[in-house]
């Protein structure tokens, strides 16, 4: 096994152990992009220079007896919205193409500070609003699409080309592209992370997040990263704990609820066979299965517009007046419509979540999580723009990746994506799993608990 292929908890136990040096493991993994990033198209820039630096860097301290954790040494990448300092953050368009950060970003700081390594910036959809990120291509099957907006860090990710990434989650974005290449995503609790350095989408829909290859992967950026911030408004005051899983399967006494509406509505059977199999699969370990209703589902897809197009527009209101024709067509457009909603849409979008909130936390009241499809279609082929589904209904693909994620944005509740099958086609299928606020460590110990009962998976096949 080459040393790019390790998933972060086995790097960062080789590295531990002296086994590894993280030379060693900048190095392959760099070599791994140079191979692989003419067909995949992850990232936006790559560091080699910083990343062999500060890997060796790193490779000192740990020789010197300042190990700093298991992040120390291990080569990731971060989505071209998290500022770093002295590297540009274009957020995928014409209008930053010149913006290079003067400071790093709290989760990039926090990310230096346990010694991680920068390998460079991951392709998003342009500004994060879209689901597709057309600059890159699925690391399974290269004539299909990433996912988006997080699509250049699951792509990273899913081929070698990151030990770990960040990305960001306004509707979907972390987990609807780890879900069609094959890798952990996990949207925590709103306000968990600190956004502070982070160009926003939507400031009151927006979240930071890691993308691994495992979930114990997860939880380990997860304890490095997690903890208030004054600088975000939005930032949480949580203790800081580690969210490390236990090694125990047993998921005996736990509630696992098992929607009868919506998230199994208009979706490719064998994503449903799939997901469902991965449900039973949680049951054989102990967990008790409760069918649960989920509430409101047909304002779903109007509140999460509501509240994210006006916002999205307001950020961009002095820019989209100056230099319209710098931004891509399709991201011009929704900025455009976001001009012509008034204050009552944005307010009755507002109380609808307020609603939606509540709801949500009544039903999780009765079960301690839900497992549910994280997409309902694998991955589509690149320019494809609808998906008819069975009853002859016919769904945007935006539209349907952002489906099943956004009821997690609108009510802020954390939601891990993990990989349970493939197609018929070779292509990657996701379940997610959704809890209370703050219980991350829940999701995090059945997203576990699941891994452990599974074949070790390979990394991405077009890769």
């Amino acid at each position: 096994m080459q040393p790019y292929e390790l998933s972060l908890t086995e790097a960062a136990d080789a590295i531990r152990a002296r086994q590894l040096s993280p030379v060693e493991l900048a190095d392959s993994v760099l070599e791994r992009i140079a191979q692989t990033e003419p067909r995949l198209h992850a990232y936006a820039t790559v560091t080699a220079e910083r990343t062999r630096r500060a890997a060796r860097e790193g490779e000192h301290d740990i020789a010197a007896g300042r190990y700093r954790g298991p992040l120390h040494g291990i080569p990731m990448g971060v989505k071209d919205l998290i500022d770093v300092a002295g590297v540009a953050t274009t957020a995928g368009s014409r209008v930053r193409a010149d913006h290079r950060a003067q400071t790093d970003s709290t989760v990039a700081a926090r990310l230096t500070r346990a010694g991680a390594v920068l390998l460079g910036k991951t392709h998003t959809h342009e500004f994060a609003y879209g689901l597709t990120t057309p600059q890159t291509r699925n690391a399974w099957d290269t004539g299909r699409v990433a996912g988006g907006s997080s699509g250049g860090s699951a792509v990273a990710v899913a081929a070698g080309m990151a030990t770990f990434a960040l990305g960001t989650d306004t509707g979907g974005s972390i987990r609807v592209p780890s879900a069609l290449n094959g890798v952990v995503g996990l949207k925590p609790t709103y306000g968990l992370l600190p956004r502070h350095g982070v160009t926003s989408l939507s400031w009151s829909l927006d979240h930071v997040g890691p993308i691994t290859r495992t979930v114990e992967d997860a939880a380990l950026v997860l304890t490095a990263l997690a903890g208030h911030d004054p600088r975000d408004p939005a930032s949480l005051t949580a203790p800081a704990i580690d969210y490390r899983p236990p090694a125990a399967v047993d998921l005996k006494g736990l509630r696992i609820g098992v929607p009868r509406n919506y998230y199994f509505d208009h979706i490719a059977p064998e994503i449903e066979a799939a997901v469902r199999h991965a449900i039973d699969q949680l049951q054989a370990l102990g967990a008790r299965l409760v069918e649960v209703e989920i509430p409101m589902t047909r304002y779903v897809q109007a509140t999460q517009w509501g509240l994210m197009v006006p916002e999205a527009t307001a950020y961009h209101a002095d820019t989209l007046r100056t230099v319209p024709e710098l931004y891509e067509a399709d991201v011009r457009i929704l900025l455009e419509a976001g001009e012509l909603m008034t204050a009552g849409d944005y307010l009755r979008a507002q109380r609808s979540r307020t609603l939606m909130r509540q709801e949500w936390a009544r039903m999780l009241e009765d079960v301690d999580l839900i497992a549910a499809p994280t997409v309902p279609a694998a991955a589509v082929r690149a320019g494809q723009e609808t998906i008819t589904w069975a009853d002859g209904a016919v769904e945007g693909v935006s539209d349907a990746y952002v489906r099943l994620s956004a009821p997690a944005n609108i009510t802020g509740v954390p939601s891990l994506s993990l990989p349970v099958g493939h197609d018929t086609a070779g292509l990657p299928i996701g379940m997610q799993l959704l809890g209370r606020p703050l219980e991350e460590s829940v999701l995090l110990r059945v997203g576990h608990a699941y891994e452990q009962t599974q074949p070790v998976r390979d990394l991405a096949r077009a890769a």
